[in-house]
């Protein structure tokens, strides 16, 4: 029987509880607060930062309703809206290994040709640099068109395979990220990141609900880790189902 303090359900943001950089809709927030909480421990673990995170639950007053917000695959942590930890992948690997990165990754896209390409190109964080060949400054529906042109034409999987053969033997990740971009970190700075901070909370029982869980998507380490219960999912809608049948909801 699942228990506030035995069971963790842990959810990805995009695809999973909203659509793409959309904003969660009232049911399901609700719905998470309401009767999830209620039963389980619940926390997000989403490769965006906290603002970004913030946005997507529909504020901060919404996030630190959550007992756990993991940013950035879980390297940046808050409990109850408050900043606990962080790490900094500019100290982790220094400053000439990064721009080497960002170097290469803005010479291959400048020889990409796609529907569109727009602004910020590069986004750096705290643990990981994004990178976008659309531009993050894209709109929606630039966003869904390079989405479909992706899909046909594996721009992002030819970029993560030329980033693996560029930086082999360098310690670094790449991965798909959400539907437009490129995550580049330390290995190990993947979602299974997050678990460390829980160690010591000794749960029983911890459940994972994401939809990038392909090999090379962001979701693919924490929901194939022995120490989760992995759920693939493929809407938020999916989301809801697969977790009132977890908890027997009605």
């Amino acid at each position: 029987m699942a228990s506030r303090k035995s069971t963790l359900y842990l959810f990805d943001v995009d695809g999973t509880l909203t659509k793409p950089r959309q904003v969660i809709k009232e049911e399901l927030k609700n719905f998470l607060l309401n009767e999830v909480k209620s039963r389980v421990t619940v926390g997000l673990v989403s490769g965006s930062d906290y603002v970004k995170i913030a946005e997507q639950m529909d504020g901060e007053a919404v996030a630190e309703k959550f007992d756990y917000v993991f940013c950035e695959n879980g390297v940046v942590q808050y409990r109850g809206g408050k900043l606990i930890s962080s790490e900094s992948i500019l100290s982790y690997l220094g400053e000439s290994l990064l721009q080497k990165v960002i170097n290469f990754a803005l010479g291959y896209m400048s020889k990409i040709e796609l529907p569109a390409k727009r602004g910020n190109f590069v986004e750096f964080r705290s643990s990981m640099i994004n990178i976008c060949p659309v531009g993050r400054s894209c709109t929606q529906s630039e966003r869904d068109e390079f989405v479909k042109f992706d899909s046909v034409h594996q721009i992002r999987q030819k970029f993560v395979d030329a980033l693996q053969s560029e930086f082999k033997g360098t310690g670094l990740t790449f991965a798909l990220g959400g539907q437009i971009s490129v995550d580049v970190f330390p290995t190990g700075w993947d979602k299974t990141y997050c678990l460390k901070h829980v160690a010591d909370q000794e749960f029983e029982v911890i459940h994972f609900f994401g939809d990038k869980t392909m090999p090379g998507g962001n979701d693919y380490e924490l929901y194939n880790d022995s120490r989760t219960i992995g759920h693939k999912v493929t809407s938020p809608d999916d989301t809801r189902e697969q977790v009132e049948q977890c908890l027997n909801i009605k």
